[in-house]
């Protein structure tokens, strides 16, 4: 070796080898190069350095050949820029303190836009206009995360920084600081104007109880394989990281009292809510550690005796340890039971944990411990009356708990009802919640004595409204009795006495916060006399339609303008929050003094008088009171439809609620005939009622009758199109959230659908789900996974314009409106079929399979009658035999080749021969009839040297009423008496 060589090597060998850092553009040229990256020790770039560089490099703007700076490509090189921006952000598990520590303003805000884009949350719709409940689990939680982040930047945007000084070597970079400031700045603007927004969506998502999923590197390498075939699996329930949702509500939680408490600044009792929702996120977080303890716990098997007498995990473990759990013969209830009681108040444990309680012992009920039916039954009891204080559905095993119950389950069930509800902390949801399952349980037994006994308890009549007391009665005694219930007249307005002044600070304070229309002449008088000015502005949230606002202020009289003016914003207020007798109070007030000095007012009020009249009774009518309206409604909303009053101003509202009222109510022949030419030109509600009435009177008709749905057709195709400048672009991304709406419709779409969540009518829901499902055929142009309905044949199969057409917006219109539907009748067969196929298309295939079930067990009586055959045809059947396949259950799809007119061996054979089976397998071999795939199972299991299946076959084969020889009747009714316990057995699975 050399001298000089000897000295290099002494040189390098003196201090530590710091491997090269690695550049982004390596990562783009070795895809596998990303994740061997993060997951080692100390990575360099860090994760949130190679965030900033991915989407730095993804967003430079490009330079044209006329040297003008473009906005960046949208090519292959940037997308999958973006796409490893994500990865990373998935690698730290979207965990928003460490993107925020890391991250500036605008790069977090295009990163959390660019996860919004794969998730495909619908680009053209506000967040706040989702329900979160029926989108993907991965896409909801892209709008969470979304929203959480916007509501923190608020927060933390509002801290005090301190300003450092540049020094010499600084003030180059000025211009850049001021830049990124500039956009900063616009992008908190943006989030600050949607702040009441994302605090909706978040607020809303505290209601959703099932558990959420987050993209991972897995689910965003599929979409960048392939995004049409990985979205299937990364919207399904198996897909991404798992979310819990008392995870997610501790989070959210935390981040609602952050900015509720940043807003108390402004507003004191803002800090309420900031409390409360701390107080929830405390205690989540505390029940989540004693989650976490409990199961140590049982797995190292060692017990503490003062913590399993102060927590429900721990009561309950020991129950279960010690199997404590039988019901003694002198007492009603064990401390098991109690338990569960006391957490129905409480709701420390989680339903799921309750549930698997339950069907634990459901489990050793089968194996033949018939000491616990009883424990059994209880525990469904105590799990269905918390399901419902959840706002859940009652499940399967306590409607047929119901079907035949003893007066003792009853008389425990509405015990248990009543202990149930926290009497100190009573809120009016929990008690309208309870009310429903009360009216539930009643409707469910067919036993008229304990329905009266429900009937009859004192929660029956505490929690049920009058109306409904009278109505459940009503059909108990099966009895057409009805109570005439009329408004108590107000005395005169004008005889009223004036009272001595007082401050004027109390005087307005009295004016904001009182209802008594009397009471308000009298505060406005002293106020009048005291100061000359314009006591209607007293309340900034006093409002009244800019319809009206022009004629109430040209009123002369300085005092009669305030009067008119609040008694008609406090009336408005009222009907808002469902408070009707003050508003028709402050109303009648109102009427009886534009009256005497203005014709247009008196018309105003008078309208104003049948809206709410009319949202009266469509409330009522949508928590099932379904008495017809009174003759004089009906009479007065036509006389509102007729009227040609000129220069009156209309609220477009007020048409809006009479046409719905008059296709709730089945007037079509009205609507069709008699409404006035100029009225539907002015009014699109009208407008369309008339097209909707049209087309149901005409059903089914004869061909002729396809005239008016092509009308109907073609404006709710101009609804649902797009003019070209409002399709997307890469620019905006502040923006993103807009509302992309149409210019070319009658009306904007979120109107449309609004305008559509208000209908009731079967007929009218049903005619406009088969629209949007002939139209959502057309826009994806796919036949072999067509979404189905009834009286699909009287639209067009065709568009002429079919690029105008938003394919978004159809598929979003269609799911809202048919959950809309099922909310009002879960039971509708034809609706529940076409969610099933909606969900099959979508590659969500359990969700589909619940829906098919369930669209089975309304028609069938939960599978005790043969399901008829227009309901499972042969392609319903298929789609669900391609679901259990899919979800491999192969031995369910055996079962169901069966269902078809033809057997279908090959199908059924080929999921046989496969060993990779997420089912019961063999436990499914008492439902097969058909004896040649009986006979092939035989000849597999032997050949396989299974021999324990093999006999499981076998004595299947050999049950004498499969015999072949048998006449077809007893083959026939072994057939049906398989099917009937198959489907069964597959409700208790799906549902």
């Amino acid at each position: 070796m050399s001298a000089e060589a000897a000295d290099r090597e002494a040189v390098s060998g003196s201090r530590p080898c710091t491997p090269p850092q690695t550049s982004w553009f390596e990562f783009l040229l070795d895809p596998s190069l990303l994740e061997q990256h993060l997951q080692g020790p100390h990575p360099d770039p860090s994760p949130v350095q190679l965030i900033i560089q991915f989407l730095e490099q993804a967003s430079k703007p490009s330079v044209n050949e006329q040297n003008q700076v473009q906005p960046p490509v949208d090519n292959r090189r940037n997308r999958t820029l973006k796409l490893m921006a994500l990865k990373v952000a998935a690698h730290l598990r979207w965990d928003l303190n460490m993107l925020e520590k890391g991250l500036t303003i605008p790069v977090l805000n295009m990163l959390l836009n660019e996860l919004l884009c794969v998730s495909h949350v619908p680009p053209g719709v506000k967040h706040v206009d989702l329900d979160l409940s029926t989108l993907p689990p991965t896409t909801a939680m892209a709008v969470l995360i979304y929203n959480r982040w916007a509501i923190r930047t608020i927060v933390l945007s509002s801290f005090p920084e301190k300003q450092t000084k540049p020094g010499p070597h600084q003030l180059n970079m000025m211009n850049l600081v001021q830049q990124e400031k500039e956009l900063m700045e616009n992008i908190l603007s943006v989030l600050r104007e949607q702040a009441t927004d994302s605090i909706m969506v978040l607020e809303r998502a505290l209601n959703i109880k099932k558990d959420f999923y987050i993209h991972t590197l897995r689910t965003l390498d599929l979409l960048a394989a392939d995004p049409s075939t990985a979205n299937g699996e990364t919207e399904s329930s198996t897909a991404g990281l798992h979310i819990s949702a008392d995870h997610l509500h501790c989070q959210v939680h935390y981040d609602l009292g952050g900015i509720y408490f940043q807003q108390g600044c402004s507003e004191t009792s803002v800090y309420e809510k900031a409390r409360e929702h701390f107080r929830m996120a405390r205690e989540l977080l505390t029940k989540r550690l004693a989650g976490y303890w409990s199961a140590c716990r049982t797995l190292t098997g060692t017990s503490d005796p003062n913590e399993s007498q102060h927590t429900p995990y721990g009561q309950i473990s020991s129950f279960m340890r010690n199997h404590n759990y039988g019901v003694s013969k002198n007492s009603q209830s064990t401390a098991l039971i109690e338990a569960f009681i006391r957490d129905n108040v409480t709701f420390s444990l989680p339903n799921s944990f309750r549930h698997s309680i339950q069907l634990e012992l459901l489990h050793k009920l089968q194996q033949g411990d018939k000491a616990l039916e009883e424990v059994c039954h209880r525990l469904c009891v105590c799990n269905a009356v918390r399901d419902a204080l959840e706002g859940g559905v009652p499940c399967v095993s306590f409607h047929q708990l119901l079907l035949n119950p003893s007066k003792n389950t009853i008389s425990f069930l509405l015990e248990v009802c009543a202990r149930s509800l926290d009497k100190e902390h009573l809120s009016e949801t929990s008690k309208r919640k309870m009310a429903l399952f009360i009216k539930t349980v009643c409707d469910w037994l067919e036993d008229v004595s304990l329905a009266f006994m429900v009937s009859s308890h004192k929660l029956f009549n505490e929690l049920l409204q009058d109306e409904e007391k009278k109505i459940q009665i009503q059909q108990l005694r099966k009895s057409s009795a009805a109570v005439n219930l009329s408004a108590k007249q107000l005395p005169s307005f004008y005889d009223i006495p004036v009272s001595a002044s007082v401050n004027i600070s109390q005087l307005e304070q009295q004016l904001i916060l009182s209802l008594d229309a009397r009471h308000i002449r009298q505060i406005l008088i002293e106020l009048h006399g005291m100061a000359e000015r314009p006591f209607w502005r007293v309340n900034s949230k006093w409002e009244v339609p800019v319809d009206y606002v022009n004629v109430i202020l040209a009123i002369k009289d300085n005092l009669t303008r305030d009067l008119v003016y609040v008694l008609m914003a406090k009336g408005l207020h009222c009907i808002s929050i469902k408070d009707f007798v003050h508003a028709r109070q402050l109303f009648t007030a109102c009427l009886e003094l534009v009256t005497e000095f203005s014709p247009k007012l008196r018309q105003v009020m008078l309208n104003e008088l049948l809206l709410m009249e009319v949202r009266g009774h469509e409330a009522g009518a949508a928590e099932g009171n379904m008495e017809r309206p009174p003759s004089d409604l009906v009479s007065r909303v036509r006389g509102y439809l007729e009227m040609r009053i000129h220069d009156l101003p209309l609220r477009q509202i007020v048409g809006e609620e009479c046409v719905v009222f008059m296709l709730n109510w089945r007037e079509n022949e009205y609507l069709t005939l008699q409404v006035p030419q100029s009225l539907v030109n002015n009014n699109p509600y009208i407008k369309l009622g008339q097209l909707i009435a049209s087309t149901c009177k005409e059903l089914p008709g004869p061909k002729e009758s396809r005239r008016t749905a092509k009308e109907l057709w073609e404006v709710v195709v101009q609804i649902c199109s797009v003019s070209s400048q409002h399709k997307r672009t890469n620019e905006g991304r502040v923006s993103l959230l807009k509302q992309r709406e149409s210019s070319l419709g009658i009306l904007p779409r979120s109107k449309f659908m609004t305008f559509m969540k208000k209908l009731r009518e079967p007929l009218v829901l049903t005619t406009l789900i088969s629209l949007f499902v002939r139209l959502h055929s057309i826009v994806r142009d796919d036949i072999v996974n067509e979404v189905t309905a009834e009286h699909i044949s009287i639209w067009p199969s065709s568009l002429a314009n079919l690029q105008s057409v938003d394919v978004e917006a159809v598929v979003v219109t269609l799911k809202e409106l048919v959950n809309y539907a099922l909310t009002l009748n879960p039971n509708n067969q034809s609706w529940l079929c076409t969610q099933a196929d909606i969900y099959f298309v979508t590659n969500q295939y359990s969700a589909a399979m619940h829906y098919y079930l369930q669209a089975g067990t309304v028609c069938s009586d939960y599978f005790t009658k043969p399901v008829p055959p227009d309901v499972y045809t042969d392609q319903v059947l298929k789609r669900m035999i391609k679901c259990c396949s899919l979800l491999n259950c192969h031995t369910q799809v055996a079962v169901l080749c069966q269902f078809l007119r033809e057997v279908d061996y090959m199908t059924a054979f080929k999921a046989l021969q496969e060993q990779n089976s997420h089912d019961s397998m063999d436990s499914f071999y008492d439902y097969i009839w058909d004896v040649t795939i009986l006979e092939y199972l035989t000849y597999m299991h032997h050949k396989r040297g299974e021999s324990d299946k093999r006999q499981v076959a076998i004595k299947a084969i050999g049950q004498t009423e499969l015999n072949s020889s048998n006449p077809e009747e007893v083959l026939q009714l072994a057939a049906q008496k398989r099917k009937k316990k198959f489907l069964q057995a597959m409700a208790k699975l799906y549902f």
